[in-house]
């Protein structure tokens, strides 16, 4: 199985669980409508990776502050990247089908290693630079639904084991990625901040 590092620990999540259109601006920017309720769908363990791989020229790369999960609290927060096969997708939401084929796939969630969530988390912050130019920009204000909100939803309805993460959604800026391309990224807590990833976009070999 696939796994995540939380600090000196190493976990096999059985389940990402993301929240799809929890940005007033991203749902604008894709067309959609907001939506009554929280959006939630999953990917599965195979589809998390530690490198960024170029899969097609439809794939975008959707930048996410994440959370992992333990004793049924948040104890964890890293950077991930939900990539999209975008053509699918849109194919696949006009004939109001699921969208595992453009979400799920293997190599999908692109993970860097995970962080103790710690201080004020109504601060959080995320910035995403694409080859050095500022791409991505999200901050809990501008979340519609918040990171206890989603939790609470969630365990309304699912069980969630020790290791499993949460995708929270991304911000306004998605956008297609090419071999060779950098993303950079920062998460601030209380203006600080508390953690940096870098990929590189190499092909799929």
């Amino acid at each position: 199985m696939k796994s995540v590092s939380f600090g000196t620990k190493t976990y096999h999540p059985s389940k990402v669980v993301c929240v799809g259109r929890n940005y007033v601006e991203h749902i604008y920017e894709l067309g959609n409508e907001i939506p009554a309720n929280m959006v939630l769908f999953n990917k599965p363990n195979s589809a998390i990776t530690h490198e960024l791989k170029y899969i097609s020229k439809d794939t975008r790369f959707e930048s996410e502050i994440c959370f992992l999960v333990e004793n049924n609290r948040l104890a964890g927060i890293g950077f991930g990247l939900d990539l999209t096969k975008a053509d699918i997708q849109n194919h696949l939401k006009s004939k109001g089908l699921p969208w595992e084929r453009a979400k799920g796939f293997d190599g999908s969630c692109v993970f860097g290693n995970f962080v103790p969530l710690c201080g004020n988390t109504e601060t959080l912050e995320m910035k995403l630079y694409l080859n050095e130019r500022l791409q991505q920009h999200a901050t809990y204000e501008l979340m519609i639904y918040k990171p206890d909100e989603i939790l609470d939803e969630i365990q309304t309805f699912m069980s969630l084991e020790d290791g499993d993460i949460i995708m929270s959604g991304t911000p306004k800026g998605v956008t297609n990625y090419k071999t060779g391309d950098s993303i950079y990224a920062e998460i601030y807590i209380d203006n600080n901040i508390i953690l940096k990833e870098i990929f590189s976009a190499s092909l799929d070999r």
